[in-house]
């Protein structure tokens, strides 16, 4: 970027956006995170950011925030986003999900016009529901198949409606699922190294025969990075993936590199209410503006086998 920018930057401690932040900080632009430092929040990565002197941490929920620090550019990655709770625990995730979205919006839109910041919403592929075959264009409707989608979808609609009657500018985000380093332990990559570390099958829905598209936590902050600089304002981007893996085969392949016999690996479960079969997204607007995928999936997957710290979500 030609410049040094200030952001605003919700749910920094999780998994995506501790990725941004500190890509942010690298580059020189000033950060101030907001946090309201949930179970899942990353608490050690907030240790090494304060040593930066362009960092500011804010503990608070974006749910009952009365006040948005001036900044250039607001990137809202805080989310709930387990499935499984959402399944029992919906009402969360429409609180945080949709009305946390609904405030900082609001916030955005009591700034004088021209302080106004780019609003920057991080949403994901679910909100498409599944596809069997092909990818989903941005331009497809959306037919979320759970809670936590639904709710993401939901928000979509308040940044898009908050941007034609109050002329905020906006971009959506819609990366595939992601994976990388220091992800916590309930998502299948880092649980089912976790569980086999400790002596534990894996646990699979169903047969393990759905499809995820993988992308890496550092693909997508290149991707937010790319729309911020050269994105249309007032428009959606997919961040797809070339990956597709089954369930299982992630789980294999995970098995090999720690030592574990296929037949010790896993154990099925019931399936997921309303699972969805694949996801698969159309991402050819934004490798228009030069984005294109970088990390090698069974590379860092290794990495990730390596370097898993079990007790740092402790």
């Amino acid at each position: 970027m030609p410049h040094s920018e200030i952001y605003v930057v919700t749910g920094g401690l999780g998994f995506i956006g501790k990725h941004f932040v500190r890509r942010c900080l690298e580059d020189g632009h000033f950060v101030k995170n907001i946090d309201s430092i949930s179970y899942a929040a990353d608490r050690v990565v907030n240790d090494e950011f304060s040593s930066y002197k362009n960092y500011r941490f804010y503990q608070s929920d974006i749910v009952t925030m009365e006040f948005l620090p001036e900044c250039d550019v607001i990137v809202n990655f805080a989310a709930e986003s387990h499935v499984d709770n959402a399944i029992t625990k919906a009402r969360n995730f429409c609180t945080t999900n949709f009305l946390g979205v609904q405030t900082l919006l609001e916030l955005a839109r009591g700034k004088q016009v021209s302080e106004r910041p780019l609003f920057i919403q991080i949403s994901t592929d679910e909100v498409y529901g599944d596809i069997t075959d092909g990818a989903h264009l941005e331009s497809d409707m959306l037919v979320p198949s759970n809670p936590y989608s639904a709710t993401k979808a939901a928000a979509d609609m308040l940044v898009k409606s908050w941007g034609r009657t109050y002329d905020l500018r906006w971009n959506i985000i819609r990366p595939a699922n992601n994976y990388g380093l220091h992800q916590y332990p309930e998502k299948l990559i880092p649980k089912s190294i976790w569980r086999m570390k400790r002596g534990l099958p894996a646990t699979l829905h169903g047969d393990g025969s759905y499809i995820r598209s993988w992308l890496h936590a550092e693909d997508t902050v290149d991707a937010i990075l790319t729309v911020i600089a050269k994105g249309e304002r007032n428009m959606i981007y997919n961040v797809g993936s070339r990956v597709e893996r089954q369930n299982i085969d992630v789980v294999r392949a995970i098995a090999a590199l720690v030592g574990v016999p296929d037949d010790d690996a896993f154990v099925t479960i019931a399936d997921r209410s309303g699972q969805d079969v694949r996801y698969s997204l159309d991402d050819s607007r934004i490798r228009a503006l030069g984005w294109s995928q970088k990390r090698d999936f069974d590379e860092e997957l290794g990495r990730i086998v390596r370097e898993l710290d079990v007790t740092r979500f402790a």
